[in-house]
């Protein structure tokens, strides 16, 4: 839907904050940050350093106390937390006589965390009179020097700082202050309406803020915190999807060719989104990487609300004793959030791999979905009835073109009522179901958040009657607009809202779902048509009344987990769910797969598809795809072919198209483009076994399923920006995809010292830090195989992934220049929860000396 994006400089809190750090960058040596650490306060305690930070907030005020907590876990993350006294205590007075909740909201981590990670109980800690020295991690390899005026941390690895909080001074907490009103001299009344110019700090943006018509109360006032972290001489920085830019974040202020915008992460409903921008998409992931040579730390920054990055890389003064080395780059971020708390863990590798299993740990590993959820799926808006999907069913298998699941978009509705079925048009469901079931085949249907709210229809009634829903600012239930027209939002914060979500997914509640129908959740960031910025009013209010904007970008996750325990709950004994999101923030791995939203069939689409999902799988969310072809407009028979053959490599593999779009089937292309479609689609199958063996190695490890090549080669430089080329898991398969019309070749990256072989020919590469050229006509995926890998495959074509279940495995020796080579496969039964209690083969191949061994 289209919808007006918010710039920085309409959005009043980001503005501040580019502004204060503009004032402290004006003012160079001289700016000296008004927080300082409270030696008295400190203590040192059972793996936390806590204490009190004062603010200094002007000449004859006292200051605002703000509690700190330092978390230290025997993993080596450090947790940061920073909340404000007074609203800890409830002592403030909201305005507008609101309902909302008076503190900062700390509820992040409960649905963000699994679990209280493990303090480290050999921390070592000395408080001295200008910081405080804390040793912590694995043998204490890792140091904290917190200072105490002005207030900073310094994270040390190997005796170097590699992370830096607070050390170009822009940390910011707005305190809470009553809002007064300031009289005007006499001889001054002014205009009628016309407010009092504030002599001192700007507060035109403090107390309200309108957007699309729309205006914001803000009854706690301005309550943005920010932070800065700088990663002295680490150069690229990676993460903070999504985004459609590239792996390599660009720089956000003061050189050509950066943007002219921070990062934004807030979670919004965004029509044929821009290319190369920061500008926000629909979900958010506050995770970045910091990469050098040998070395990647990180940061992940635990707020929920509306969040902006800036980025900028700033080149040290030449060192004329550096035997001529040229000055090397630090990389300064900043990062600011409209409300909530400053919770911010700092991870310090040292590798890639580290990061996200760290990350993983703490918010969870990815699914191991069911085995046909990483087949391939085929949608559009939409299937117009129950005879349209047997029909392309039975196309898709006369033409052998394999598949696994069919989706219904909202059309199948009555009326836009979820949890109903259009009796005109979808009179059979379950005969509908039967029939692909013959094949192994799925049914995805699409429920949304949205209630539509019409009488008579006993969900959006049970809804009102159970006060499930959620709330505007005046605490009576919202009403907004959507696909249905007028419509209420179910609050998946809501424990009883959850629970009675659950009920709605019963056999006998949904009437025509069999247990092959599985979900497709969309529009839940939420999307609003008539709110501001087509989403929902930042003052209403969710479950224990805290305000929309504190949770806003946590709404998605809430819906779709509520989806996946109600889909689990369907059966018993219960089959691992698939639900598809839009929306999603940090821990939606642990239950859903994600795609990038409506894009566009174009070949820039295309292209910038690889590095957002590369971005998704070093962000510890790898179950994540494009609409092949491009959901808006008609692609061309080329780009829909190219785009085919790149979705073989996503690992969620979905063609879809908009209602307003011809029909695009596979079959339909005509040949050559047909026959080369089905070649990629095969490939794919082919490659199974290697696919769900990666996804097993996410869900126990972190690791991407695809991987970017600084993940695989952490110290070569050269190959540090690529991001249109990636590798499939552990198996050495190397894929570029083309994204440039009309392309018969393609220059693909090889690093120095590995040898290649192409998939289909066999003819070997020898890689010398340079590009190479391979040719790529239109029926050829440029796929090398780096030498010293078994990959495991299966390669009797079938209909579907399940049909292929009990067909023979095959295993392709690379050998290495040594005659060595090694894999791994993963095999349980594709679909239950068995394989958490043994249920499950994984085997070692190694392959030495002329001979293959299997090892546990």
């Amino acid at each position: 839907m289209a919808a007006a994006s918010a710039h920085c400089f309409n959005v009043c809190f980001c503005k501040r904050n580019r502004a204060y750090a503009d004032n402290a960058a004006s003012r160079g040596t001289s700016w000296t940050s008004p927080y300082t650490l409270d030696p008295k306060t400190i203590k040192i305690s059972n793996g936390h350093v806590t204490s009190i930070i004062l603010k200094a907030i002007g000449e004859g005020q006292p200051p605002a106390e703000l509690s700190l907590d330092i978390q230290f876990q025997d993993s080596g993350v450090a947790r940061i937390t920073v909340d404000e006294v007074k609203r800890q205590q409830g002592d403030i007075e909201l305005r507008h006589g609101s309902h909302a909740r008076k503190e900062r909201y700390n509820e992040v981590d409960q649905w963000v965390l699994i679990g209280q990670p493990k303090v480290d109980a050999g921390m070592e800690g000395e408080i001295a009179e200008k910081e405080t020295v804390v040793s912590y991690g694995p043998g204490n390899k890792y140091s904290a020097v917190i200072r105490h005026d002005t207030f900073a941390i310094d994270f040390i690895r190997d005796g170097q700082v590699h992370v830096k909080l607070n050390g170009n001074g822009l940390m910011n907490v707005e305190h809470w202050r009553p809002k007064t009103e300031k009289a005007k001299p006499d001889g001054e009344e002014g205009k009628e309406g016309e407010e009092a110019k504030d002599e001192g700090e700007d507060e035109s943006t403090w107390w309200e803020e309108s957007f699309g018509g729309n205006t914001d109360s803000k009854p706690k006032g301005p309550e943005s915190v920010g932070m800065d972290v700088t990663f002295p001489e680490y150069e690229h920085v990676y993460g903070i999807p999504g985004h459609a830019a590239p792996l390599s974040l660009k720089e956000t202020r003061g050189v050509s060719g950066a943007y002219n915008e921070p990062y934004r992460l807030y979670n919004s409903d965004v029509f044929e989104y821009e290319m190369d921008s920061p500008m926000t998409l629909y979900g958010a992931i506050p995770l970045m990487h910091a990469h050098r040579k040998d070395s990647t730390v990180g940061i992940f920054w635990m707020n929920a609300a509306e969040t902006w990055i800036d980025i900028v890389k700033e080149k040290q003064p030449f060192n004329p004793l550096s035997l001529g080395i040229g000055g090397k780059i630090d990389t300064r971020t900043h990062w600011y959030s409209e409300s909530g708390l400053i919770d911010m863990f700092i991870f310090l590798g040292p590798e890639p791999k580290d990061i996200l299993q760290q990350y993983s740990a703490l918010t969870g590993y990815t699914q191991l979905p069911q085995h046909f959820a990483i087949g391939y799926h085929q949608c559009r808006w939409n299937y117009v009835t129950d005879e349209d999907v047997i029909d392309v069913d039975k196309k898709m298998s006369r033409n052998s073109i394999p598949y696994d699941a069919i989706w219904l978009d909202l059309e199948y509705t009555d009326g836009k009522k979820y949890f109903t079925w259009d009796e005109h048009t979808f009179p059979d469901p379950l005969g509908m179901q039967k029939h692909l079931d013959a094949s192994q085949r799925k049914l995805v249907v699409i429920i949304d958040p949205h209630i539509k709210n019409e009488a008579n229809y006993a969900i959006v009634d049970a809804l009102k009657q159970q006060d499930l829903a959620i709330k505007n600012k005046d605490n009576v239930i919202y009403e907004g607009w959507c696909w249905p027209g007028s419509s209420h939002w179910v609050d998946c914060f809501s424990p009883s809202a959850r629970k009675w979500w659950t009920s709605l997914f019963t056999y006998k509640s949904f009437a025509g779902t069999a247990p092959n129908m599985f979900l497709w959740n969309d529009m839940n960031e939420p999307s609003v048509f008539n709110g501001p910025e087509t989403t929902m009013p930042k003052d209403n209010l969710h479950y224990g009344n805290w305000e929309h904007r504190d949770v806003h970008n946590l709404n998605g996750l809430t819906f779709h987990n509520a989806s996946y325990e109600a889909l689990r709950a369907r059966d018993n004994p219960p089959k691992r769910p698939f639900v598809l999101t839009r929306s999603y923030y940090s821990g939606s791995q642990r239950l859903s797969a994600m795609w990038t939203g409506d894009n566009q069939a174009s070949w820039p689409h295309l292209a910038a598809s690889i590095p957002m999902l590369l971005s998704m799988n070093i962000a510890g969310y790898p179950f994540a795809g494009a609409d092949i072809g491009g959901f808006f407009h008609n692609p061309t028979k080329e780009l829909l072919t190219r785009w085919y053959q790149a979705g073989a490599f996503y690992p969620f593999m979905r063609g879809h198209a908009h209602i307003d779009t011809r029909r695009r089937e596979p079959y339909l292309a005509g040949e050559p483009y047909t026959k080369i479609i089905t070649q990629a689609l095969r490939l794919r199958y082919q490659l199974l076994p290697a696919w769900y063996t990666a996804f097993h190695t996410a869900s126990t490890t972190g690791a991407p399923i695809i991987r970017p090549h600084f993940y695989v080669h952490p110290s070569d430089v050269s190959g540090f920006a690529l991001d249109d080329q990636f590798y499939l898991g552990d198996t050495g398969i190397l894929a570029k995809p083309i994204t440039t019309e009309g392309a018969e070749s393609v220059d693909i990256y090889l690093p120095a010292g590995f040898t290649y072989y192409d998939y289909f020919t066999f003819k070997s590469y020898t890689g010398t830090g340079s590009a190479i050229t391979l040719p790529a006509p239109l029926d050829k995926i440029p796929v090398l195989m780096q030498a010293g890998h078994v990959i495991p495959r299966k390669d009797r074509p079938r209909k579907s992934s399940g049909l292929m279940k009990w067909d023979p495995y095959t295993l392709l020796i690379v050998l290495d220049k040594d005659g060595k080579a090694s894999g791994s496969l993963y095999i349980d039964d594709g679909e239950s929860f068995n394989y958490q209690s043994g249920a499950y083969i994984h085997r070692k191949f190694d392959f030495i000396n002329g001979q293959l061994s299997s090892s546990e």
